[in-house]
């Protein structure tokens, strides 16, 4: 999708998504694979449903007595010889790590893929400054060299064809190289070496964070972040704070359902446990750690309509499925959190008014919440803030009194009976093959994509005394 498309409004933004070849085969083919190597993964897993009802009462339980664990996690961080802050909003969460980089003369910042930095725009940031940031997860790499934005949680180049990545290689690195995925990944692999040693910060968010051990837990399938976290001298951590889980124990359930619901590994191929900076006698680790645990309206919505979005791990399954991401891809939905997971999660940090386009891309069909690791209901989410954006007179005028009226007729019987009257006099000009097609005015836009059926010639309470009629007449 071209910048310029970027700047237009959601409706604008998806059929653009719509007309892009390029994006249409490479959502195609990297979402149909991971929808497939998730039910394998989940086909030879029998305890997996189990470790997903776990998982989401831990995650319960957890956000319960959240301020219990942030502070044990803190504790325990702080006795290993770590250094915690906390942080309201993004915006202090940011300027927290520029105060570090100003203070330890960084100039160099390698990064290991972090959502929660992309949520407050810290690249942008740290080039203000002066201080250069390096993406070193071969996607994120890919989309800096773009200069573009994730357009996916665990994928943020699924957008892009391998073609188009040998191009942008090309263009920005020099020579020529094939579209070839291992080609490709070792010319990175040799871009980025130098800049791990060079470093003078890294950068990483957190999967999950142990409250028990004090240990921030990355999970990668590249090995940077190991690399991130071992070689630079000061390595900080971004964390939202509901990342945080109570126990050892409780990790191991996560760390069996994450991969799987992800990537459709048994577990991700290197999964990264810190416990503080370098202690004497070891060879390896930072010589200082900075774990920034970051509100920026989580806690708001611990009490709000929005909190099983807190559960979220971050797996991205529910994109995968999502009938309308799968169409237009993650930069239509205009923010960092694409999806139907992205709808909320934006809803939560940017408020409802950010997402009253946002709030109806999606058919409610349910595939997110069947998928989810934690069981997240993203349909009833969106229903709910679908009827906030009513009640604050966010939607537009026409669209609540649509729903309004729809609403005042489904609830009396005299008026959904006249209705159906008036609906099949009213629906002959556009019933074709048995179904509805063309309507006009703004109902256009439910039948340019989709065929509706049409208003049946009786309605079931009209059938009911025949049916009733028939079924005493059919007993013995």
């Amino acid at each position: 999708m071209s910048d310029a498309s970027l700047g237009l409004p959601f409706p604008a933004r998806a059929h653009a998504a719509l007309e892009d070849a390029h994006l249409q085969e490479a959502l195609g083919i990297a979402t149909t694979k991971f929808i497939g190597l998730r039910k394998e993964a989940f086909a030879g897993f029998p305890e997996g449903e189990a470790l997903r009802d776990r998982a989401r009462a831990i995650k319960e339980g957890t956000l319960q007595q959240l301020d219990h664990y942030l502070e044990r996690l803190a504790d325990n961080i702080e006795r290993l010889g770590g250094h915690v802050h906390w942080a309201a909003t993004g915006d202090e969460a940011r300027d927290i790590v520029l105060r570090l980089c100003r203070d330890k003369g960084v100039r160099m910042a390698v990064k290991s893929k972090s959502m929660a930095t992309e949520e407050i725009e810290l690249n942008d940031a740290l080039e203000a400054a002066g201080v250069k940031p390096v993406e070193t997860d071969l996607g994120e790499y890919i989309i800096q060299l773009a200069h573009e934005k994730p357009s996916h949680i665990i994928a943020p180049a699924i957008h892009k064809t391998k073609g188009q990545v040998a191009d942008l290689f090309s263009k920005e690195l020099g020579g020529h190289f094939e579209a070839d995925p291992e080609i490709l990944t070792a010319v990175a692999r040799k871009e980025l070496r130098q800049k791990f040693l060079d470093a003078d910060m890294g950068i990483t968010g957190a999967n999950f964070a142990v409250a028990e051990t004090g240990t921030i837990v990355l999970v990668t399938n590249e090995g940077n972040g190991r690399m991130v976290t071992s070689l630079p001298r000061i390595h900080v951590a971004v964390m939202g704070m509901e990342k945080v889980i109570p126990t050892m124990t409780d990790l191991m359930v996560f760390l069996a359902i994450l991969a799987r619901s992800a990537t459709g590994q048994k577990l991700s191929s290197y999964t990264t446990l810190v416990r503080g900076p370098r202690q004497p006698g070891e060879s390896e680790g930072p010589e200082e750690l900075h774990l920034i645990l970051m509100d920026n309206g989580r806690t708001r919505q611990i009490a709000g309509t929005l909190r099983e979005a807190l559960y979220c791990l971050r797996c991205g399954a529910c994109l995968n499925v999502c009938p309308v991401y799968r169409q237009i891809g993650g930069h239509a939905y205009g923010y960092t959190y694409p999806g139907p997971i992205g709808i909320l999660l934006t809803a939560m940090l940017k408020g409802a008014a950010s997402v009253k386009d946002l709030a109806h891309a999606s058919s409610l069909c349910g595939a997110c919440k069947d998928v989810c690791p934690v069981r997240i209901d993203i349909p009833r989410m969106l229903v709910d803030l679908r009827v906030e954006l009513d009640r604050e007179k966010i939607a537009s005028w026409p669209e609540r009194m649509l729903f309004r009226v729809a609403r005042r007729i489904m609830t009396s019987p005299a008026l959904f009976r006249l209705g159906a009257t008036l609906g099949r006099v009213a629906q002959r000009p556009f019933v074709r093959n048995g179904r509805l097609r063309g309507l006009p005015l703004f109902f256009g836009k439910w039948t340019r994509t989709r065929d509706l059926p049409p208003v049946a010639s009786r309605t079931f309470s009209e059938r009911w005394p025949e049916l009733d009629q028939r079924k005493e007449l059919e007993r013995p």
